[in-house]
């Protein structure tokens, strides 16, 4: 069912249907937008990448050869977007925001008690703050395999490297993770 959609969509985009422009970006836009803010930290830089994927895929699906891999074709152009926005030198620089922001569009369940939510979101804010401390190229996979839960396979595909550099990658992104969380717990 889900390839079908996949092929119907892209078939519409190829098309030049902004209806199925919209559908994309209702069905990948939450996805894309974790993604981006996990990876640039800015809220406001995530979701420029994440528009710009938007506009890439909806000018390029003609290059899109596999409708089973849009998901994955969205996330390679987003990730690209999110390397050219921390290559790209900006006025934030100079003056950076607040502090950490909240990771959008949160998973919270409304039937789950308030004490529960409290604790779910600091925990939650905890660990968008210490992935966000790692470097560039540790946090890159750390989101890919965690968040966007790839296989160490499809990110080093992704990512145009091979397996060990992805497996070091990870390794030293979570000890690195482990140490911010235990230096964050003392």
């Amino acid at each position: 069912m889900k390839g079908e959609f996949h092929l119907d969509i892209v078939d519409r985009l190829k098309n030049r249907d902004e209806a199925a422009l919209r559908l994309l970006m209702n069905d990948y836009g939450d996805i894309l937008m974790r993604t981006a803010f996990l990876l640039v930290k800015d809220r406001q830089a995530a979701e420029e990448a994440v528009q710009d994927t938007f506009i890439q895929a909806y000018r390029s699906i003609g290059q899109l050869n596999d409708h089973h891999k849009l998901k994955s074709w969205l996330v390679r152009i987003v990730i690209n977007r999110c390397r050219m926005k921390q290559r790209t030198w900006s006025w934030r620089n100079i003056f950076p925001g607040g502090g950490a922001e909240e990771l959008p569009d949160t998973d919270m369940t409304i039937a789950a008690g308030a004490d529960e939510l409290v604790i779910k979101y600091i925990d939650q804010h905890k660990l968008v703050q210490a992935v966000q401390q790692l470097d560039y190229m540790y946090r890159e996979c750390i989101v890919l395999y965690y968040f966007q839960e790839m296989s160490i396979q499809e990110i080093a595909d992704q990512l145009d490297s091979k397996e060990n550099t992805i497996k070091s990658r990870l390794a030293r992104g979570r000890s690195q993770l482990r140490r911010l969380w235990e230096e964050e717990q003392q």
